[in-house]
């Protein structure tokens, strides 16, 4: 039987540094099916909505960590192309080879790749927003301390993160939904064991207090996902 009541520290092949790229971009292509057709794509754009209330001529700064091939950027890209706002992007990723294949999938997109442990990162200027999505559950609850006080220092309007619920309906659905449609073996493998290592509100709660952060909000969203949202000024 699964515990569900803390977070698994079972690694996903995804995090192996000897998967070959051929293997990563069929599971990023696939990743962006799913957030499109469950809505995660949809939650990132909530995200990025709720944080920035300026007028809609100004321009502001995005940048995301953990970026993959640039589908969340790409997705917001549309998004203020509707609203008439023209944001500067920053994708961050530590594989060189994301990086590669984000220019290749966005090449009409205009963002500065940044190839780098997002940690290790010195931004020449402070983003307007931050964010990741399906990026923190990789991570140790210690390691998301850090990467909560580094988002929250690097910002100047707020940062957001998208991520999974830990719930059993969440694991079995996706379990058998990977079986029956995906042909990656990494997102079969990798899908359920991304939900164990998920979060319920109340590691949000003891993580942003551990940071030293009070100024929060968590919302639960479809598909058992969960918007963490910092504003830095109301």
């Amino acid at each position: 039987m699964i515990n569900f009541s803390k977070r698994s520290v079972q690694k996903e092949l995804l995090d192996r540094d000897d998967i070959p790229f051929a293997d990563i971009r069929q599971n990023m292509k696939e990743l962006n099916t799913i957030n499109t057709l469950l809505g995660g794509h949809s939650i990132t754009i909530q995200g990025i909505d709720k944080i920035y209330k300026k007028q809609i001529s100004e321009q502001i700064s995005i940048c995301e960590i953990g970026c993959g091939g640039g589908d969340n950027l790409s997705a917001i890209a549309h998004w203020s192309n509707r609203k008439h706002i023209q944001p500067k992007y920053i994708g961050i990723d530590i594989k060189k080879e994301c990086i590669e294949y984000a220019k290749e999938q966005n090449p009409d997109l205009d963002v500065t790749w940044i190839t780098n442990n997002y940690i290790d990162v010195e931004l020449k200027d402070q983003p307007d927003i931050i964010f990741s999505s399906l990026f923190c559950h990789h991570f140790t609850n210690n390691e998301l301390i850090k990467m909560l006080q580094w988002m929250n220092q690097k910002c100047s309007m707020g940062f957001f993160i998208n991520d999974l619920q830990r719930h059993p309906m969440a694991f079995y659905l996706i379990k058998l939904l990977t079986r029956l449609f995906s042909r990656s073996y990494l997102v079969r493998n990798d899908a359920p064991i991304s939900v164990t290592r998920g979060f319920k509100r109340k590691d949000w709660v003891e993580l942003f207090e551990k940071a030293g952060i009070s100024h929060y909000s968590i919302e639960w969203k479809w598909a058992f996902r969960y918007l963490v949202i910092c504003k830095k000024h109301e």
